[in-house]
């Protein structure tokens, strides 16, 4: 009988493929709110919503797809002395490139949505809640660095990826002041969770060529 794997309750992953030693938390005076979908939830080898949260201490995650009567996000909305945002594309929204947050005293909140376009659209469109609220979006130049997974569009990026340019973004306006070197550290994880799929998918197909050549 095989021995079962262990699992790390931390990074939800396999024990012997743990990413917590890669993990460098940055602090910051942003609250991050990611809402994770719960096909997300299930991507324990590949979902970068769980590293995001880890790498942010002040930060939440809940999993669902509809938060409409979600008691802690609508505490959280509720509180006059939050001002909150949601990460979402629109003509609607505030370009944080161009345009610097004014948080007039108040704790800024970025509400993350962690799920395939499909899936955000009707997390949105579900949650009345987070309808209302004021949008934010960025544009920028990067390539994903998700090898292992298509993305939809050219400038698609994970919710880790997507959290970096926001922070860098929100550094730049002075409503952060993260040192430099902890940005060159906050995609380890996900580059070392990368690394070593492709590692798996390259094992995978050389065994598949064995396999065809010997039969």
């Amino acid at each position: 009988m095989s021995e079962m794997r262990t699992t790390c309750y931390h990074c939800y992953r396999p024990t012997e493929l743990c990413l917590c030693a890669t993990i460098q938390p940055i602090q910051t005076e942003t609250k991050f709110v990611i809402l994770m979908h719960p096909k997300e939830f299930k991507k324990t080898k590949n979902g970068t919503g769980h590293l995001t949260h880890l790498s942010l201490p002040n930060s939440e995650l809940f999993v669902d797809v509809d938060f409409t009567h979600h008691n802690r996000v609508n505490a959280i909305l509720n509180d006059e002395r939050n001002l909150c945002y949601v990460l979402y594309p629109g003509k609607e929204s505030l370009p944080l490139n161009a345009q610097k947050i004014e948080i007039q005293g108040k704790q800024l909140v970025i509400f993350i949505i962690d799920g395939t376009w499909p899936c955000s659209v009707k997390m949105l469109r579900l949650s009345h809640n987070l309808q209302r609220l004021p949008k934010l979006s960025f544009t920028h130049t990067k390539i994903s660095q998700f090898q292992i997974k298509e993305q939809p569009k050219d400038f698609c990026l994970s919710t880790i990826e997507s959290t970096l340019t926001i922070l860098e973004l929100l550094n730049s306006h002075e409503l952060e002041t993260i040192d430099e070197e902890n940005f060159k550290r906050f995609l380890d994880p996900f580059l070392a969770m990368v690394a070593y799929q492709i590692k798996c998918i390259s094992h995978t197909d050389e065994n598949s060529v064995r396999f065809r050549t010997y039969n």
